[in-house]
């Protein structure tokens, strides 16, 4: 299976979650590691992009491409079973605590997860506390350059 996500230049070969574990997110807590990745290189755009200034275009990203082996099991969040409101800005904490869990119990190296910007998407976090973290590999790095209509 291929997974993918932006970043800065310089996290690119991070298979350790730094990032969000610094930051939190959606489905993290600060202080808790994961590695946010989407089903598709657009999906993973946007996902980048809502975060971006109006009027900024970023430079110095990269596009990962990762290889998870296919025989991974996931663990599904699935939409239906969230709260109304898992998809609101900011976070939910709801959100955030499943995937601590997800991450504390330790028994899925994936997790998929409904995107909250492109209805009907998936995004999936690699627990990179997992044992099976050593079968995941980054394929390729690429310098991505962001189309300037999306920041005007």
């Amino acid at each position: 299976m291929k997974v993918y996500r932006l970043s800065k230049s310089k996290f690119a070969g991070d298979l350790l979650g730094h990032g969000a574990e610094i930051a939190g997110g959606r489905w993290n807590s600060k202080g808790t590691p994961l590695i946010y990745t989407s089903q598709s290189r657009a999906l993973c755009l946007v996902e980048v992009a809502v975060h971006l200034p109006v009027g900024i275009i970023p430079h110095d990203y990269v596009l990962i491409e990762i290889e998870i082996p296919d025989e991974t099991k996931v663990q599904v969040i699935e939409e239906k079973l969230l709260p109304t409101d898992w998809n609101s800005f900011p976070h939910s904490p709801v959100t955030q605590n499943l995937g601590d869990n997800f991450v504390k119990e330790n028994s899925n190296l994936l997790l998929k997860v409904p995107s909250a910007v492109v209805s009907g998407d998936f995004n999936y976090l690699i627990n990179p506390r997992h044992p099976q973290i050593n079968q995941v590999f980054i394929v390729s790095t690429k310098p991505f350059g962001f189309d300037e209509r999306l920041f005007t």
